[in-house]
């Protein structure tokens, strides 16, 4: 992928996650990621769960700078300048093409399809690339708002691990 990326939606956009950007989310260093990013940070986005991957993502850039844009895209709403969220991929697609997708929004951005809106864009662009044959995704089972993203984005659940849904979307099955 280029590293000139950023995908707009009608009321987001997504940028993937900079280098730079992962280090100052790493510290927690909030006027340093306001800056970078010229969009405020809310306290709530350091409750994500995605803060943990960030040491591991960070090292993942360092070690192959080419991974950007398949990792971590922060989702910005352009109304009111504010990070809402993050979605992505875990690294490159693996030898058969596949690569696995997640994403969460802050509570206060819930519930407004907001989520739907990015992973949508996401799939979309990632799809654009020759490498790219299938994502995959996990849900908890008791997880309908996520859930229902899966469905309409068209992905296939494909199998359970206890109360953990695992969910396939091909490239041929898409529907542009």
């Amino acid at each position: 992928m280029n590293h000139s990326l950023h995908i707009t939606t009608q009321r987001l956009e997504l940028l993937p996650c900079s280098l730079e950007v992962a280090q100052a989310a790493v510290t927690k260093n909030k006027s340093k990621l306001e800056t970078l990013l010229g969009v405020n940070v809310p306290e709530d986005w350091y409750a994500c769960e995605v803060l943990d991957l960030f040491p591991m993502y960070a090292q993942m850039l360092i070690d192959d700078p080419s991974q950007l844009g398949w990792g971590m895209w922060l989702m910005i709403h352009i109304g009111d300048s504010t990070l809402i969220g993050d979605l992505g991929f875990g690294g490159k697609p693996n030898e058969q093409g596949t690569v696995e997708i997640g994403y969460e929004v802050i509570s206060a951005y819930r519930q407004q399809g907001f989520a739907f809106e990015a992973v949508e864009a996401l799939v979309n662009f990632a799809f654009t690339q020759p490498e790219l044959k299938k994502i995959i995704a996990h849900s908890p089972d008791d997880l309908s708002a996520s859930i229902r993203i899966l469905e309409k984005l068209g992905m296939q659940q494909i199998a359970r691990d206890e109360n953990l849904l695992k969910w396939e979307l091909k490239l041929q099955s898409r529907q542009f």
